[in-house]
């Protein structure tokens, strides 16, 4: 009997050189999902002064909250208004809701539920997605992010993890450590709860084998998926305060496109990446202007990949 033989990445991938968020979505759910960003409301550790007072490096006032993500309004009005923006075509169309500002496992179990509870149940939203740190998911809330796992709803928590390195989140002033992240995405996969961690590339200090250091950590963790971004400095905050003191200098497109196929390269096949850059609109970016041509970026990305004949999981193996 012949063995049947197994579509290579390109076909499973829709041709693309990377296990894409968005057509693992499609293939999954066989229609259209798009995330709805969620503003509910809630604080930080890193502002409120538990854990300091001024917010992480690179986040501006507003906790790299979408534009629009009002906390005035309600989830339901955030969603319906959301909904409606999205419309385009009479195409189906399902949901995510995503709590993306600031800490979004950062309060009483009781309204953490009431939250998250509020999001499912809208009318066509299939799954929630909920961003956080890693120092903010003691047991008790991983085991009510876990309760919401069904079959046919899609869950995924959002931890940022940034870097392996403590030197660097130092310098991100994010008030955690490495062992605090390894630690939360341990106790999730417990969980079974899929884990999206948040990725900076191109942090001041950091060397190319300090980045690859990092994804080689991540080879061991049970993470199911990465968004990546590149450090880009947004107004309002200390990073461009730093920018604009001349100590430090953002990645180059070319550098940025180099390092990710790097780190891409070194990630599991299985592992979904949800985001290839970072994303503000002009009137808040300082630099680098090329994260405004997000088409351009992508374009760089796959014909790099081109160029190298390599795609994600290519050195995976060799290095495990």
């Amino acid at each position: 009997m012949t063995k049947k033989r197994e579509p290579s990445n390109a076909a499973r991938w829709h041709g693309k050189p990377y296990h894409s968020f968005s057509d693992y979505l499609r293939d999954k759910y066989n229609c259209r999902v798009l995330k709805i960003p969620i503003n509910a409301g809630l604080s930080c550790p890193n502002r409120d002064g538990a854990v300091g007072s001024s917010g992480c490096v690179f986040c501006p006032p507003d906790g790299s909250a979408s534009p629009g993500m009002l906390a005035s309004m309600t989830i339901p009005e955030q969603i319906a208004t959301a909904k409606m923006n999205f419309k385009r075509s009479d195409a189906a169309t399902k949901y995510i809701a995503y709590f993306q500002a600031f800490t979004n496992t950062y309060g009483p179990l009781t309204l953490l539920k009431q939250l998250y509870d509020l999001a499912a149940a809208q009318d066509d939203v299939i799954g929630l997605m909920i961003g956080t740190r890693p120092d903010c998911l003691p047991d008790a809330v991983l085991d009510l992010v876990c309760s919401y796992r069904r079959p046919g709803f899609e869950l995924w928590l959002e931890i940022g993890m940034q870097s392996s390195h403590d030197k660097s989140l130092e310098f991100l002033r994010r008030g955690h450590t490495n062992g605090d992240t390894i630690s939360a995405i341990t106790r999730a996969a417990i969980r079974n709860i899929p884990v999206c961690v948040h990725l900076i590339l191109g942090i001041p200090g950091e060397t190319w084998n300090d980045m690859m250091a990092t994804a080689s950590l991540l080879q061991g963790l049970p993470v199911s998926g990465i968004k990546f971004h590149h450090l880009h400095i947004i107004r309002n905050t200390a990073l461009a305060e730093i920018f604009d003191a001349g100590l430090m200098n953002p990645l180059t497109l070319r550098d940025y496109v180099s390092v990710l196929c790097d780190f891409i390269e070194r990630i599991s096949p299985d592992v979904t990446v949800h985001r290839l850059m970072g994303d503000r609109e002009e009137s808040s970016l300082v630099a680098p202007r090329w994260g405004l041509h997000k088409g351009t970026v992508h374009k760089a990305i796959e014909d790099e990949f081109r160029r190298r004949a390599t795609h994600q999981g290519f050195l995976y193996d060799r290095q495990r």
